[in-house]
């Protein structure tokens, strides 16, 4: 795994193309419910800062600070229409995202699985990949666009789609344990673990197909802490606590 280390580093010791995953509960901040302008900022700041390394950058990002469709869908809603509804509040985090990056002076392009075309563009493989090559951050909204699918799988399909080097997933805790951190805290954590160990140990840190994807199309996936300072630098830079998944 030492050599995946240095393999998804180019020449400039940065990532050449990252796909970054943000929960939406990440944009939360203190909120109980929608988004928090500052966090998300904050949180732009970091990547904008990245872009500027001649990164080209992907971004999924979910939409559970405005409706889960799992939780909807067993508070009675059926399960299509309840995922559904999750991927138009990906749409919303995703224009929220953009928002915040183009007030920092950076392009970027919202692409959603769900057509809507007055608010974004539909998604089209080589349009995105067109897109990142001319420099512009390119969100991803609407999941697959398909109900029973995960904002973490549509990650991982994506980051297959535009051969990322690598995806980053940025959560509340600074990287995969054998357990709760938050609940138990003698949890362990890994600093490197192998998707073999991730599915056979149940560890749900990201659902299955997602895993299952990133490993058959060779793409390592690193868990970090998306809520401390300057964290995505940190981790380009080989600095940050975070987890390494791979083979």
């Amino acid at each position: 795994m030492k050599a995946i280390d240095k393999n998804i580093r180019n020449n400039n010791n940065i990532f050449s193309r990252v796909m970054i995953k943000l929960s939406g509960e990440a944009l939360l901040g203190n909120k109980e419910f929608g988004i928090d302008s500052e966090i998300v900022d904050k949180i732009t700041s970091d990547i904008v800062s990245l872009s500027k390394t001649n990164t080209e950058i992907c971004i999924v990002v979910g939409g559970g600070n405005i409706f889960r469709g799992v939780a909807g869908a067993s508070q009675g809603i059926e399960r299509g229409t309840a995922d559904s509804m999750g991927m138009l509040a990906t749409v919303i985090n995703a224009m929220a995202i953009q928002n915040s990056i183009e007030r920092q002076n950076v392009n970027s392009r919202v692409l959603s699985a769900v057509p809507m075309q007055t608010v974004c563009e539909p998604f089209i493989r080589r349009r995105a990949i067109r897109h990142l090559e001319k420099g512009r951050i390119v969100i991803f909204a609407g999941g697959t666009g398909n109900p029973y699918f995960t904002t973490d799988t549509a990650a991982a399909l994506r980051a297959a789609e535009m051969n990322c080097s690598v995806l980053m997933k940025g959560t509340k805790v600074d990287g995969v344990y054998d357990s709760d951190p938050i609940k138990y805290k003698n949890a362990k954590k890994y600093d490197k673990i192998t998707y073999s160990k991730v599915l056979s140990d149940n560890l749900e840190i990201m659902d299955a197909s997602a895993i299952s994807l990133a490993r058959d199309n060779n793409i390592p996936i690193i868990v970090f802490s998306i809520n401390r300072k300057n964290a995505l630098s940190s981790i380009i830079d080989g600095k940050g606590i975070k987890t390494l998944i791979s083979s």
